[in-house]
């Protein structure tokens, strides 16, 4: 198991869809071992495969308070999200420093493999909704200031820009 280095944005990889998952096998299982390494150093409360320059479906979710309950998820959809929006702080490795109040659906039910190769259906609510819909928006090469205003948008790039030099 290792911390693997996160993409910096504007990485023209965090921009591209990733590859969906055939199979689960032992390599898929390593990256998401190390996925979720990667995960707990930041720390935070996912991550998805092409932040760290691996362009498959893959995301791990871990919004428990005690930790080491993280989901792993291949080719996740949402197949339902609630009316309810939920505001959270969104934030990216792949671009420190800076954040952003983003509003999503209060709960989802996503449908994904999991370790076993299994077609599964399950509900998140809460943090682990903002979070499972933050690492699919990764998924299809998508970023969580996408969702803002232009002019927040660029506010918030200026601002990373500033700090990351």
């Amino acid at each position: 198991m290792t911390v693997r280095p996160t993409l910096r944005w504007p990485d023209r990889r965090l921009r591209i869809p990733a590859a969906p998952v055939e199979a689960i096998t032992d390599e898929i299982r390593a990256i998401w071992d190390d996925m979720i390494d990667t995960m707990e150093a930041m720390p935070g409360v996912g991550l998805a495969a092409p932040q760290i320059g691996v362009m498959l479906r893959l995301a791990v979710v871990d919004g428990s308070t005690e930790r080491g309950r993280a989901v792993r998820l291949a080719n996740p959809e949402i197949l339902h999200a609630s009316v309810e929006l939920r505001e959270h702080e969104e934030a990216s490795p792949n671009l420190p420093g800076v954040s952003a109040v983003i509003r999503r659906p209060r709960a989802v039910t996503v449908r994904y493999m999991n370790e076993a190769g299994e077609m599964v259906e399950r509900d998140f609510v809460g943090i682990e909704a903002t979070s499972v819909q933050h690492q699919i928006d990764h998924l299809q090469g998508r970023m969580y200031f996408d969702r803002l205003s232009k002019v927040k948008r660029d506010m918030l790039l200026r601002k990373a820009k500033k700090i990351n030099g």
